[in-house]
């Protein structure tokens, strides 16, 4: 039913930031092996950022994997937690949602998980199911089982402290509900990236207050974002979204920093350990172009949410626009209206949606990030005259046909 205990070892630490405690790990696993029953892994999924990218896909892959070895994945919707927010890696409290909002979003957050997961093997559950039912009574006693010490610890409350920034009583409650998740579904492994290690280690404590087996910790890097500086994050605009079409996703890819090529190859692709250890030999001598890494790197992130022939496609779509300067196969496609005012550069980039206002498409046109029939546009208000169909290109990768 399993592999061997360090087959599974193997392919549970590769990428992994710390496990802890490691021997428990494998004592664990030992376990399943010889009872034939798998080990509960659980990861509870953040239901206010329901669009998810490849920095969340690094957690999900390594669930992902715990599935492929035989053992059972629990998700958990995190939709009473999202009621509270939590302030992890943050210097204030995150806004709180409704029950209604944190639902919705944790729906759209499964329906792309499942992109990445096994539907086999997974458990999907919500937290209000058990943290809604608890009475205020029972808040009391859970609190009393951890002190205010010791979530000072916490690195974002400490400095929130000693900055003497407000921390509002319900954020310690968080980690102690996020334990009780950990109580409810009897886990016994918890993952969660770097900046969730204190929730996950009070996780273990709590469980122990209950009598029970405490969970292993598996924490994974935080995955830097394309612009080779923060983690990767929407709201900062470094982020390669999983259901990004093929060639925005491959074009993406090929953005990043020399020096994230391979941490992204160990963290968000398949390719086997001796590949990993070519390339980190080829980077470190310089015996090969960085560029070619990328291109492989693309294509294997690509194939994995869409396959071999979209891979392709997007590589050839990429080389058509970028490499031999042609226009991609498919381009959207705008009337305007064939009037006696022609529009200006800057009004046509905000009817076609190119820009939001008319300062940002001023902007772009300044930058020089607009072309027509491949001539840059140096005029925000220079009009638009041509009678007959021409392309509009919009920063690197957006293209627009406009007739009349």
């Amino acid at each position: 039913m399993f592999p061997p205990l360090n087959e599974q070892l193997d392919h549970i630490k590769r990428g992994t930031a710390e496990i802890i405690p490691e021997e428990e790990l494998a004592r664990k696993i030992e376990r399943a092996i010889k009872e034939k029953t798998p080990l509960r892994v659980k990861l509870g999924c953040d239901p206010s950022r329901p669009d998810l990218h490849l920095g969340h896909s690094v957690v999900l892959r390594k669930l992902r994997q715990f599935q492929d070895l035989g053992h059972t994945a629990i998700l958990i919707v995190g939709d009473f937690t999202g009621m509270i927010g939590d302030p992890s890696g943050r210097n204030k409290a995150r806004p709180s949602m409704t029950l209604e909002e944190t639902r919705q979003n944790g729906e759209t957050y499964f329906s792309q998980a499942s992109r990445i997961l096994s539907k086999d093997n997974l458990q999907i559950v919500y937290n209000s199911d058990w943290l809604g039912k608890m009475s205020f009574q029972d808040v009391i006693k859970l609190a009393s089982k951890y002190t205010v010490a010791r979530m000072l610890e916490r690195d974002d409350f400490e400095k929130r402290f000693h900055a003497e920034e407000p921390i509002s009583v319900h954020e310690f409650l968080y980690p102690l509900a996020q334990a009780m998740d950990s109580v409810a579904i009897k886990a016994d492994i918890e993952l969660g990236g770097t900046d969730q290690k204190f929730n996950l280690l009070v996780g273990r404590d709590i469980q122990r207050e209950f009598g029970m087996e405490p969970q292993i910790i598996l924490t994974m890097p935080l995955l830097v974002g394309t612009d080779g500086v923060e983690k990767m994050s929407k709201s900062l605009g470094n982020y390669i979204a999983i259901t990004d079409p093929p060639a925005e996703m491959y074009g993406k890819t090929l953005s990043i920093p020399d020096d994230l090529i391979y941490d992204y190859f160990v963290l968000t692709t398949d390719i086997p350990e001796s590949d990993i250890a070519r390339i980190k030999s080829e980077l470190e001598s310089k015996s090969i172009n960085p560029r070619d890494l990328k291109r492989r790197l693309a294509r294997e992130i690509v194939t994995l949410y869409y396959g071999d022939g979209a891979a392709a496609e997007a590589e050839d779509d990429f080389d058509r626009v970028f490499i031999r300067k042609e226009v991609p196969d498919e381009v959207e496609e705008f009337l305007i209206a064939d009037d006696a005012s022609p529009l200006t550069v800057f009004q046509l980039l905000v009817s076609v949606g190119a820009a939001k206002s008319n300062g940002e498409a001023r902007r772009l046109v300044n930058q020089g990030g607009v072309s027509i029939d491949g001539s840059k546009v140096a005029d925000p208000n220079a009009p638009v005259n041509s009678d007959a169909p021409f392309i509009l290109k919009v920063g690197k990768r957006k293209f627009y046909k406009i007739r009349r």
